[in-house]
């Protein structure tokens, strides 16, 4: 059974990379079952702190809908 392929974001360089070509670790987000995925991780990424940090704010306040 082949394996399929896997693919980082790198921060650094704002480019995908392969398994093949990857730079270090501490650079990467990932790994992402698909190109697609990978090349959108940094958005996802931002999106959900974004969500957390709104989140974070109505519970300081004392607005959080539970």
């Amino acid at each position: 059974m082949t394996e399929q392929p896997q693919f980082w974001f790198n921060i650094r360089t704002g480019k995908v990379e392969t398994e093949y070509d990857k730079n270090q670790g501490k650079d990467l987000m990932g790994p992402y079952a698909s190109e697609a995925e990978a090349a959108q991780s940094l958005k996802k990424a931002a999106e959900r702190t974004e969500s957390w940090d709104e989140e974070d704010r109505r519970w300081r306040d004392g607005d959080d809908e539970a």
